[in-house]
């Protein structure tokens, strides 16, 4: 795997825009939400995570096909949510700002289809998601991987990782600058204390977030390599950048956004409502 952008045979300064596709996580549980529905299915502001998820993406105008990775018993259910942007013919849709919008700002009519994640890992979900959006679209130059998670992301996030891949970067990751100090400690049993084992430079760290966009062929090569670890939750990488970065990849950073937060706990929840409400 290449790790120099000047080396990459496609995504050059210059070169035509090719054509973007997005995988889109959502095969939570919510059971740290407290929910009793898939935590995609959970609202916001009236609105589930999951329609305002692909809303965003949709919105960003340059993403041709979206892959829902869904829960396997909840992939009708998924559907009959997304009614309405499955196929564009809604001319606007919600965006994670909670304000409708036209679904195809620049030109690029978004295709929606929704496929069964799988129950062991995200890796193995993104891998079933990726393979059914080459299928959909085998020419497609990048890929995006976003987490109906980050139902809040704007619009403008993925374009500025779309930009990046296409500037010549291979791996791009939205992230922040970490705000707090960080310790590394050796991990010991739930309720013990931990002894500290170093404090990385706050300067150097940032905290990660998706949408995540990738050459095409860096982000394929990187799951075939990494196959064998997706069938256990405990080995799978936890971002595709990580799957990446193992293979020797290159990975870059460009500006996140705080909206772009992870609603994984009630505390979470209420952040995310009171955002919507602004």
């Amino acid at each position: 795997m290449s790790t120099s952008p000047s080396s990459q045979s496609s995504a050059l300064p210059g070169a035509a825009p090719g054509r973007a596709v997005a995988v889109l996580t959502a095969a939570g549980s919510g059971s740290r939400l407290g929910a009793n529905v898939p935590k995609a299915l959970v609202p916001v502001g009236g609105t589930s995570l999951l329609r305002r998820a692909t809303a965003g993406l949709i919105d960003a105008g340059v993403v041709s096909h979206l892959v829902v990775t869904a829960p396997a018993d909840d992939v009708e259910r998924f559907r009959a949510e997304l009614a309405g942007l499955l196929d564009g013919s809604s001319g606007r849709a919600l965006n994670g700002t909670g304000e409708t919008v036209p679904t195809r700002t620049s030109g690029v009519g978004t295709t929606v289809e929704v496929v069964s994640g799988s129950p062991h890992s995200r890796q193995a979900s993104v891998a079933l998601g990726l393979t059914a959006a080459l299928t959909a679209v085998p020419q497609a130059d990048v890929v995006i991987v976003h987490d109906a998670a980050r139902a809040l992301t704007p619009p403008e996030v993925t374009r500025r990782v779309v930009s990046a891949v296409r500037a010549g970067h291979e791996a791009v990751v939205p992230a922040l600058p970490v705000t707090d100090t960080v310790k590394e400690v050796e991990a010991g049993e739930a309720g013990e204390p931990e002894p500290v084992v170093g404090t990385p430079q706050r300067a150097r760290l940032r905290a990660v977030q998706t949408p995540q966009g990738f050459r095409t062929d860096t982000l394929v090569a990187a799951h075939r390599a990494g196959a064998k670890r997706a069938g256990d939750e405990a080995l799978a990488a936890s971002d595709d950048a990580g799957l990446v970065e193992a293979c020797g990849g290159s990975v870059v950073v460009v500006a996140g956004d705080e909206r772009a937060m992870k609603v994984t706990t009630p505390m979470d929840l209420a952040l995310a409502e009171l955002l919507v409400k602004q």
